[in-house]
């Protein structure tokens, strides 16, 4: 889910491009662009840098996790032989 604050600070960003002189429609330009993001963002499927990082440690984990018992089979596989 993407952050509220990103969606607004990016809005803002944007509504910053416009022309000083655009007057009172520039809070509908401004609201339709943070809608227009939320909603195309939110299709993107995208994940904040917090869930990234913790799968990315899952992942670690699980690898780590595999390399040792890929180890300990090397090992039974060798005396068995």
């Amino acid at each position: 889910m993407i952050d509220k604050h990103f969606i607004d600070d990016l809005s803002n960003r944007i509504s910053a491009l416009l022309p000083g002189n655009v007057g009172q429609i520039r809070q509908d330009i401004e609201a339709n662009i943070r809608t227009l993001l939320q909603n195309q963002l939110g299709r993107l499927n995208l994940v904040t840098r917090e869930e990234f990082d913790v799968q990315t440690a899952l992942l670690q984990r699980t690898r780590e996790k595999l390399d040792q018992l890929e180890q300990q089979l090397q090992a039974l596989e060798q005396q068995k032989q």
